[in-house]
């Protein structure tokens, strides 16, 4: 991978012996391995047993969870919130799991769209819970340094499904303590 970043800065026009770029073929490769590194990745290596049985039926949410990931289209960074609940049936997710899910899945060439649809999928295969709730809040530097260029762009997606898709009260409720929460910690 050093070999084509040297070939991406000649091509560029710049002198990739030049002193401030002599090391940079071989840190862009190692940053391009760590933003990709969600391939070398799989469910139950990241869940690590920690799928536990609990009679717990209410909603659980996990909000403002940072996610960095890199638009297929383009390879630039988006990046942004995730927000994932589930209504558990009889097993439960070890917290730092919900997070860990969202970054398996945020470290590959990805659309938002494809993203939210793969955390939901996931969280659905660790618990069978009845239903699951995704949501993700992204700025994308393809539309806001290339383009168009709107830097206040924001673009939000979601995956609904189980209670959250079929009992409107429960999709109300999720989206209500979202908005809850975004009045009490703003930013």
């Amino acid at each position: 991978m050093e070999e084509h970043f040297k070939a991406i800065i000649k091509a560029v026009g710049e002198d990739p012996e030049r002193e401030g770029l002599l090391k940079t073929p071989s840190r862009a490769a190692k940053a391009f391995e760590f933003l990709t590194s969600g391939y070398r990745m799989d469910l139950e290596t990241v869940l690590n047993n920690a799928v536990f049985h609990e009679e717990h039926t209410s909603m659980i949410i996990v909000r403002d969870i940072e996610f960095y990931s890199l638009c297929e289209h383009h390879l630039l960074p988006f990046f942004g919130r995730a927000h994932v609940a589930y209504i558990p049936d009889g097993k439960i997710i070890g917290l730092s799991k919900v997070a860990r899910i969202v970054d398996m899945f945020a470290r590959r060439l990805q659309v938002q769209e494809r993203l939210t649809q793969q955390i939901a999928s996931a969280i659905e295969c660790a618990v069978q819970p009845q239903g699951v709730a995704v949501v993700l809040e992204a700025q994308h530097l393809c539309m806001m340094t290339r383009g168009v260029q709107k830097q206040g762009s924001l673009m939000v997606t979601s995956s609904v499904s189980g209670e959250f898709h079929e009992d409107e009260k429960t999709r109300a409720e999720f989206f209500q303590l979202l908005q809850v929460a975004k009045r009490e910690n703003p930013g």
